[in-house]
């Protein structure tokens, strides 16, 4: 292949990410302006919950996370043409390779460094968001140095993992050249699994106290409640959510038949006990309708064909010859192949939160009928929007591409049918 052809390829492949980066600024730019027309109109859903201070205080808060947005979006693409077009991966991969260390040890140093680059450049836009903007609209609650310290917590963290699963990954890679794809995809279901059992008993206390509810009543509402679905509850926590933000949230945990939820502070002291069971029962209704496990299944299924597209695709030299490195490694190529991957992706993210906005409406339906009376779960959304400040007037188009849940109205509107 020659000098121009590859140039030529490099060049279609830098036009085809700037398309791509201008085509979602659009879409933001859209959302924006769609918001300033419409987003001091009550929508007939909201009346008597929000008034024209509250819209405005949700236009400003939307408007200034957008930015927010719009800014890091920026920041991080020209560092990423920087990376891959400018010549910053082919001297960092040359650095490595110069090394001259053993496979294992120089991928676990070149991705390991790669993490810790990207977590620090997203450094400055996390404190903005955390101390200008959240404490502005008054959900942040974090002081400098609790913040610090879960830095400090998530950095060990994501060392500790990004080791054990390079060495691991990059080992199976070293011992089995024809298969490691299949070996790979094992490894990677079977530590998925694990960090979904260890998770909520080795990490999620380093960040947060979880302590038995505290409210007899409505603790015996929400046994009364999973046993009547069939879902058996081993314990029911309550997270100090609080000493961090003041957002609102719930959730469960756990594999299999036994579950554990997890009750945000923040959510008992906002919600009535219906309200708190009307969210718990959409959840609920996730488990149910099996959509998590319809979830997981799709996406192992969609990493084992693609680790078997990456293996065949890896054994050559294309992508090095395609983007002109100097250095030929393993590793370069696997960074070169996810941003090809990553262009790819893009056109599917819309058909995922087409399946994810269906599976939330199905999950309502689940919980309304369960419930005793659904202006519970209809009076809970209202409350969860209102106080998150979320935006009542998306643009539908970004919404179609960017929404993993329905349209707040659609949802209302669906609920209160048969009020």
């Amino acid at each position: 292949m020659g000098f121009i052809e590859m140039a030529n390829y490099r060049f279609l492949f830098l036009i085809i990410y700037l398309l791509i980066f201008i085509f979602e600024l659009w879409l933001k730019f859209l959302n924006l302006s769609h918001l300033k027309k419409h987003g001091g109109i009550v929508p007939p859903e909201f009346e008597g919950h929000v008034d024209s201070e509250i819209l405005k205080k949700i236009r400003n808060y939307t408007i200034e996370r957008s930015r927010l947005g719009f800014f890091e979006s920026i920041f991080e693409s020209g560092i990423f043409i920087l990376f891959i077009f400018g010549g910053i991966l082919d001297a960092y991969n040359s650095w490595i390779f110069s090394l001259d260390l053993p496979f294992v040890l120089s991928g676990v140093l070149f991705f390991l460094i790669l993490s810790l680059a990207s977590t620090f450049l997203s450094i400055p836009f996390s404190i903005f968001a955390a101390f200008r903007i959240e404490n502005r609209y008054g959900f942040n609650t974090m002081t400098a140095r609790l913040w610090l310290s879960d830095l400090v917590k998530s950095l060990v963290i994501s060392i500790i993992l990004t080791a054990a699963m390079t060495t691991t990954g990059f080992g199976i890679i070293a011992l089995s050249p024809g298969w490691w794809w299949f070996w790979l995809w094992l490894f990677l279901l079977g530590f998925g699994i694990f960090m979904m059992y260890i998770s909520p008993y080795a990490i999620e206390p380093l960040f947060h106290k979880f302590a038995p509810i505290q409210d007899e009543i409505l603790e015996g509402k929400i046994r009364e409640l999973m046993d009547k679905v069939r879902i058996r509850i081993s314990k029911i926590r309550v997270v100090d959510a609080s000493k961090r933000s003041r957002h609102t949230n719930a959730y469960f945990t756990g594999i299999g038949r036994v579950k554990r939820i997890v009750l945000f502070d923040t959510l008992i002291n906002n919600m009535t006990h219906g309200e708190i069971l009307a969210i718990l029962a959409h959840e609920a209704g996730h488990w149910k309708k099996r959509h998590i496990l319809k979830r997981i299944v799709l996406i192992e299924l969609v990493s084992l064909v693609s680790l078997f597209i990456a293996f065949k695709i890896l054994k050559g030299d294309i992508l090095i010859s395609l983007f002109g490195l100097e250095s030929d490694s393993f590793f370069a190529r696997m960074i070169l192949l996810g941003f090809v991957g990553s262009l790819a992706s893009f056109f599917f993210r819309p058909v995922s939160n087409h399946f994810s906005r269906r599976h939330e409406l199905d999950a309502d339906a689940f919980a309304c009928a369960m419930l005793k009376q659904r202006k519970d779960l209809s009076d809970a959304l209202v409350k969860l929007t209102k106080d998150n400040l979320s935006n009542l007037h998306p643009h539908p188009w970004y919404a179609f591409f960017y929404y993993s849940h329905p349209l707040i109205l659609q949802r209302l509107k669906k609920i209160r049918k048969d009020f």
